[in-house]
């Protein structure tokens, strides 16, 4: 693909480019464009895109073409360098619109393999692949355009909604909904009972989880992340949140709208996130806390209490990030403060 074809793609979503940007006496940098790279691995006919951050990789990249923001230092580099460029105010989304033009996941044909249990009262939709050894038991609902991969396990009852993806290994207990166009990536687990016991003095009673989960529209779940049904009530994950792996659900949570939650995250029982929430990686949430909408939870937060909406919190227990940030310089200076105390307290000894 030519550069401007390239950009004639994404155009509506660029400022300008070398293209245009050039005196007409001078030819513009069109370049053959075959793949997309990482700014540092680029070969020469690869695109690759650049942040304000990493500004020092344009004199240093092999790329023939880059996404840039919109900033002029930066594409006289790339100008001088002799590569071709768009600018953007978004880099890494229009880098993302890019690769979906070079590369497009791998999805079998409709087909049901020969070696699949489906039980007869289960309904399958139109244009379905069911891979081998997969179960699909009494009375599940299957939409059109839905795929099933290898060992996938789906329950009596279990709905999911159309053209979505389970992946190998996947597991759908019931009592569980799926929506449209979402994504379950191999061995996670949907639906599972939640950790629900009951001390007596003769031990642990068991309280049978007789909710239901309910993942809404567009939700993208990890590898290997599980996902609990509650006793009572739901376990219900809004429409475009996105999951990493290995985060772990607890029965009853209620994830909101659009949020994102990175690797090994893990939330307790009863937890309420709101809309357009981001969990770094390894933030824990405590049971029953309640997270505002649009908040930011850094990696490896412990929330033990409710977060109001717009908040950035740190650290364990979890603390408004700009008094983290303050109270962390202060740590490596506790051996010197404990230095200076000792001295105060031997001055006073001596004096008292």
């Amino acid at each position: 693909m030519k550069f401007s074809d390239l950009v004639q793609h994404l155009g509506s979503a660029t400022n300008y480019s070398s293209l245009d940007s050039l005196p007409s006496a001078e030819p513009p940098l069109n370049p053959e464009i075959i793949g997309v790279a990482a700014l540092d691995q680029a070969a020469a006919g690869m695109l690759s895109f650049v942040e304000s951050r990493y500004a020092k990789g344009v004199t240093q990249t092999k790329a023939s073409a880059l996404i840039l923001p919109d900033n002029s230092s930066l594409q006289a580099q790339a100008q001088s360098q002799g590569i071709a460029w768009i600018a953007t105010t978004q880099p890494r989304l229009l880098f993302a619109q890019a690769l979906a033009l070079f590369y497009e996941p791998w999805r079998p044909q409709p087909s049901i393999h020969s070696t699949a249990v489906i039980e007869p009262t289960a309904r399958i939709g139109e244009q379905v692949f069911i891979g081998p050894h997969v179960m699909v038991a009494a009375g599940a609902q299957i939409g059109n355009a839905v795929c099933i991969h290898a060992n996938g396990v789906i329950y009596p009852g279990v709905q999911i909604g159309d053209r979505t993806i389970l992946h190998a290994n996947c597991v759908i207990h019931e009592r569980t909904q799926v929506g449209r166009d979402c994504v379950v990536h191999s061995g996670a687990i949907v639906g599972a009972e939640g950790f629900g016991f009951v001390p007596t003095r003769e031990g642990w009673l068991k309280m049978q989880q007789s909710g239901y989960t309910v993942l809404e529209d567009g939700v993208e779940i990890g590898c290997n992340t599980t996902i609990d049904r509650p006793a009572v009530g739901e376990t219900r994950v809004a429409a475009g949140t996105k999951i990493d792996n290995l985060v772990q659900i607890g029965h009853g949570c209620q994830i909101g709208r659009h949020c994102a939650i990175a690797a090994q995250v893990g939330l307790a029982g009863g937890v309420k996130v709101g809309n357009n929430v981001i969990l770094a990686g390894q933030a824990g949430v405590n049971n029953q806390v309640k997270v505002g909408n649009q908040v930011t939870i850094s990696a490896k937060a412990g929330v033990v209490s409710d977060v109001e909406s717009g908040q950035t919190v740190s650290g364990y227990p979890a603390i408004p990030h700009k008094m983290w940030l303050k109270a962390a310089a202060l740590y490596s200076r506790l051996p010197e403060f404990y230095q200076t105390l000792k001295k105060i307290q031997r001055r006073f000894d001596k004096n008292g």
